[in-house]
């Protein structure tokens, strides 16, 4: 089977064109091809198909074989290869991922698409619909204790759930792997678990964060959690409409007007990184 490997700011999935290639179990290839010791490695599997709802479809697992329902790095690097690979020669159409359909804009180079703003919907904040077990219409700014310790998280779902907290020191000196691992599998809390997000405030228009995602870890980037972090700082009038979050893969703009029934945009980065034969 013919796969490319592709990352959008560090955020790095293994990708297989599934208008060309047949996965008899797309789950359990997931699983043994994103193991970074024994396989390719990746932070999970994505089939490009054609869609039914929209140009093209985003068929997304992720590194554990769970099924995921969008990334924001992801569907950037899918518009990239549909667009290299003359599937279009549009530069603005659309992508689905669980039904949820997504809309692109390419910024090419020598034709070759560099960079893509896509449009990541409406925020969801009602607690039920994220979902999070909270005694408020929208959890905002309420506490949750982490192995011992007190965090104010805001929660927002971009298509998948996020929890947003705020912490003082650097990310880069915050015990993610000890405090993200609980959060991401506190059922109780979360009943779909959990993307958590830990996030500092560097002014009004740029903030650093860490995520360990939901079915993978930590990663390097995630496009829904850049998305959901900025949301989170808007909402407690800690960030401006303009933010250019910065994680350990690279930069994402990300541009929300506070309009619950707008649309957040984001823009960032995406790359090749090599192609290859695997057998599964």
């Amino acid at each position: 089977m013919k796969f490319t490997k592709m990352q959008g700011a560090g955020n790095d999935y293994i990708y297989v064109d599934g208008m060309v290639e047949k996965i008899e179990d797309e789950s359990k290839a997931a699983k043994i091809l994103s193991d970074r010791h024994f396989s390719i490695g990746g932070d999970g599997l994505i089939i490009i198909k054609k869609g039914t709802k929209a140009d093209f479809e985003m068929v997304m697992y992720n590194a554990d074989g769970s099924r995921g329902a969008m990334c924001g790095n992801g569907i950037r690097c899918v518009a990239k290869y549909v667009y290299d690979h003359a599937y279009t020669d549009k530069k603005e159409f659309s992508i689905e991922s669980m039904g949820a359909v997504k809309y692109i804009t390419v910024n090419t180079e020598n034709g070759k698409v560099k960079s893509a703003k896509v449009d990541m919907g409406k925020p969801v904040l009602n607690s039920k619909n994220i979902p999070v077990i909270c005694d408020k219409d929208k959890c905002l700014n309420e506490k949750i204790t982490l192995a011992g310790r007190d965090f104010n998280m805001t929660c927002v779902s971009m298509g998948n759930p996020h929890a947003v907290m705020f912490i003082d020191e650097h990310p880069a000196d915050f015990d993610l792997d000890k405090y993200g691992k609980i959060a991401e599998s506190y059922t109780e809390v979360f009943p779909d678990r959990v993307n958590a997000e830990f996030a500092k405030i560097i002014d009004r228009n740029t903030v650093e964060m860490r995520v360990y995602e939901r079915g993978a870890g930590e990663t390097l980037a995630c496009g829904t959690g850049a998305c959901a972090t900025v949301v989170a700082g808007i909402v407690n009038g800690l960030l401006d409409n303009e933010v250019t979050v910065k994680l350990l893969g690279g930069e994402l703009k990300i541009e929300w007007n506070a309009n619950e029934e707008d649309s957040v945009i984001m823009t960032g980065p995406c790359e090749y990184a090599f192609t290859g034969e695997v057998d599964i």
